[in-house]
């Protein structure tokens, strides 16, 4: 093919150029150097051409070469510098110079014309070259490559010139931008915003070639009406490039601060140099596990990129263009976004392979730990927003990355997008309710129309109204399967009637039955025999589910392991504290050691209750704890009572009944042992009528009327924590003081009803006594007995009074009832 030659203008253009014979001349044998130039170029690449093919054809191989073949593609006008530049220098310099000051206005200008083609696509020109301090290999491709224009060029040139030239820097930019954040590191909304900037780029390139057509074809095409072409153009990339700026110093200053915090220190070097640890193949050890903890620099992507481009429309919201083209890339980018989110919220399927979306699945959970956790970790840490919000203790919040800068915003997934962060908490319990229901094998389908999928963006009001449908769903849905398939109303009214000891006998049958086995230490027990004995007892009662009732050995007594919870936390909330207990809770395990006995089996026996998933989310190990410290309690009340009646029944007989008017010291003494055991007593079945008909039955009917009302799981989940966590707080098991009171009070009277056969054994004795006339020499050591017995009861009881009434009028108002019950027991006194 025949060199490129520029078309002959038309004569009109050469009236208009007004030139005289000679700066013609001059100026058409400058053009026929060039050509002769071109020319030499040309079939230096021919005979190039001709020596491939030849020696291709030599070796016998028919392929024809594709590019060489395509010469039509290298002798395109925009394209035919790209030869050319290889075998020819490039006139730079004095030379240069030298040409533009030779050359008037028009002229100049018809050479910068054909140079800014080029520049706008990130060309070199012949008169607009690099930056003389550019290099392809140390500069960041992704602030474009700079373009200076010659200094000889015509002041009214050159201004129009500098305005353009910078699309070159923007385009070179955005197509580095495109082409790095392609990789499959950087996601899907990554993707989604390049390919709409690629569509944005095809307009652009699509502009360029009109523009090329017009220069080659119009005589009247000039700079000026290329700036009227391109003025638009130029503020719509500028702003694309102000936007991939950001994404790239947010990155840039990710890295830089990783690679800092990664750097050694030498302080730390030396001490493990001092302990031994500076072994280049231990170091090497060290050093892999460190990179396999540490955090590596996480991308800009996923809600970050988005949050980026909403912050830049909203900072700009009073330019149109800049409005109109973020909100487009918004839209754009957020199409893998909304519909990551759809598919979570319509079937409870977390698709997110690039950590994109503020949905966080954590896969070591399982439903099977609902068997074993105290904390609910299934349920409250398998699913969480990746900025923590959802997450209540420190530990937890261990796994969420730190922001960005000081108070900034939050990298990657964790960023939630603006436009929808009043909609996390919802969208997020949408799918966790729908995948609660995949887990128990039921399929899940969506309820929401293909037409509702293809409309949804990110800025549009029908992805909320989405958003709110698929929550009501789904909540409707699981509710629905716990409370009507899984019969959740009837469980908790059995868990009530075992454990609350509510209008059942099977304890005091329990009790009697296993009363020689419930004497032994807790370690020797046979709990197989206490399960048999528990079905025994209740196989007269009409009571459900009865065969999900377990017998279990607790493995430390009720008030030491409240006490211990306590003191360390203040809450109930596992088997095993945390911290650093108080200095009285320390002094009292310590006396505890010195007169450690081995604790009986009717101290640890407590029951337990299996459930399946789904039940298991509510009656969980959590809440099965809170119902077991109340049973015990509710026990060792009973059995305490129990006991004291047993004595009351005992000094019912001759010994505690035969008039001695001869011995008025002994009767005086059966008096007040008869006076002591009324009020203990008294007191026990005063705390007993208290927790049951002041505590656990109201809170029982609040209970019930909040779940016939109650519209979301979660607020289930609530309702039943707060009324097992209101019932502790009102029987007194969260506050070490009334708690440490009022288990003294107790051991008190379950030691006092211990002693029955013994004060029994006394009082015969000393009718023995005063039949014979002989004088009871034992009676200072009864009353001495009876007088320790006396002054630690009342000790104790002032004590707990003391505290009830406090606490009465300060923190916890449901204890005046109680007040006033005990208040009949001290007037006794």
């Amino acid at each position: 093919m025949d060199p490129y030659t520029p078309r002959t203008r038309p004569g009109g253009r050469k009236k208009n150029l007004g030139l005289s014979a000679k700066e013609y001349t001059k100026i058409t044998g400058t053009i026929a150097s060039v050509r002769r130039n071109r020319q030499l170029a040309d079939d230096i690449y021919e005979d190039a051409d001709v020596r491939v093919l030849s020696s291709r054809e030599s070796r016998g191989k028919s392929h024809e070469p594709s590019f060489i073949a395509e010469t039509s593609f290298v002798r395109a006008p925009l394209n035919s510098r790209v030869g050319a530049s290889a075998s020819i220098p490039k006139t730079k310099g004095k030379a240069k110079e030298d040409v533009l000051d030779n050359l008037p206005v028009d002229i100049q200008e018809a050479l910068i014309l054909e140079d800014l083609l080029y520049v706008l696509m990130g060309i070199e020109g012949t008169y607009i070259s690099y930056h003389p301090e550019y290099s392809p290999e140390d500069d960041d491709p992704l602030k474009g490559i700079k373009f200076v224009v010659s200094s000889p060029l015509d002041s009214s040139l050159r201004d129009l010139t500098e305005r353009i030239v910078p699309l070159g820097t923007y385009y070179t930019a955005i197509s580095s931008f495109v082409e790095s954040r392609s990789h499959l590191d950087f996601g899907l909304v990554n993707h989604a915003l390049c390919a709409a900037i690629r569509d944005m780029l095809k307009d652009y390139q699509t502009l360029l070639s009109q523009l090329e057509h017009a220069f080659n074809t119009s005589p009247q095409f000039s700079l000026q009406k290329l700036w009227f072409y391109v003025h638009p153009t130029v503020h719509t990339l500028s702003l694309i490039y102000q936007l991939i700026l950001e994404l790239a110093t947010t990155d840039d200053d990710d890295a830089s601060s990783s690679s800092s915090s990664s750097e050694s220190d030498p302080e730390q070097a030396a001490r493990d140099e001092a302990l031994g640890l500076g072994g280049a193949k231990l170091k090497a050890v060290l050093s892999d596990m460190k990179k396999s903890t540490s955090d590596a620099p996480i991308n800009v992507k996923g809600g970050e990129v988005l949050t980026v481009i909403y912050e830049r429309m909203q900072t700009m919201s009073g330019d149109p263009t800049a409005v109109k083209v973020y909100g487009t890339l918004l839209t754009a980018a957020g199409v893998p976004y909304v519909e990551m989110l759809r598919v979570w919220t319509t079937t409870g399927r977390l698709e997110d392979p690039y950590e994109e979306l503020c949905v966080k699945e954590s896969k070591f959970i399982s439903k099977g730990i609902l068997e074993v956790d105290y904390t609910d970790e299934y349920w409250e840490r398998r699913y969480t927003l990746r900025d923590g919000s959802t997450l209540s203790s420190k530990r937890q919040h261990t796994g969420v990355p730190p922001p960005r800068t000081i108070g900034g915003r939050l990298p990657g997934g964790a960023c939630i997008p603006p436009l929808l962060e009043g909609w996390k908490h919802k969208f997020l319990l949408a799918g966790k309710y729908l995948n609660v229901i995949r887990e128990c094998g039921i399929e899940v389908q969506a309820d929401q129309k293909d037409l509702t999928k293809k409309s949804l963006s990110m800025e549009d009001e029908k992805l909320y109204k989405f958003i709110e449908d698929a929550y009501t769903h789904a909540n409707r849905t699981l509710l629905r399967l716990l409370l009507q398939d899984q019969q959740l109303i009837p469980r908790l009214r059995s868990l009530k009637r075992y454990f609350f000891l509510a209008s059942s006998s099977f304890l005091t049958h329990l009790l009697d039955l296993a009363h020689t086995e419930l004497k032994k230490p807790a370690k020797g027990v046979s709990i197989v025999k206490l399960q048999s004995l528990l079905d025994l007892a209740l196989t007269g009662e009409d009571a459900a589910f009865r065969e999900d009732v377990r017998v279990s050995i607790a493995s430390s007594g009720l008030y030491e392991w409240l006490l211990k919870v306590i003191s360390v936390s203040g809450v109930i909330g596992g088997e095993e504290g945390e911290g650093v207990p108080d200095e009285e809770a320390k002094k009292d395990r310590d006396r505890e050691k010195d007169d450690k006995k081995p604790m009986l089996a009717i101290d640890a026996l407590t029951l337990d209750y299996n459930v399946k998933f789904p039940l298991s989310l509510v009656i969980s190990r959590k809440t099965i704890l809170r119902y077991q410290l109340l049973f015990r309690f509710l026990l060792h009340l009973k059995h305490v009572e129990q006991s004291l009646a047993s004595m009351w029944i005992e000094q019912k007989t001759t010994p505690w009944r035969r008039p001695v008017p001869n011995h008025p010291e002994f009767e005086q003494w059966r008096l007040r042992v008869a006076l002591l055991r009324a009020r203990m007593l008294a007191f026990v079945q005063q705390i007993l009528a208290f927790t049951t008909f002041e505590v656990l039955e109201p809170n029982w009917r609040a209970l019930e009327a909040k779940l016939a009302k109650v519209t979301t799981v979660d607020q289930l989940l609530r309702d039943h924590v707060d009324f097992l966590d209101t019932c502790l707080k009102e029987c007194m098991l969260t506050s070490a003081k009334l708690l440490r009171a009022y288990s003294r009070m107790i051991v008190t009277c379950s030691t006092f009803a211990l002693y029955t056969s013994s004060f029994t054994k006394s009082a015969n004795q000393a009718l023995v006594a005063a039949e014979s006339g002989d004088g009871d020499q034992a009676m200072n050591k009864r009353w001495e007995f009876l007088k320790k017995f006396e002054s630690n009861f009342n000790h104790w009881f002032k004590f707990h009074l003391d505290c009830v009434q406090y606490y009465a009028s300060s923190e916890n108002v449901s204890l005046l009832p109680l007040v006033v019950r005990l208040s009949s027991i001290k007037a006794m006194s």
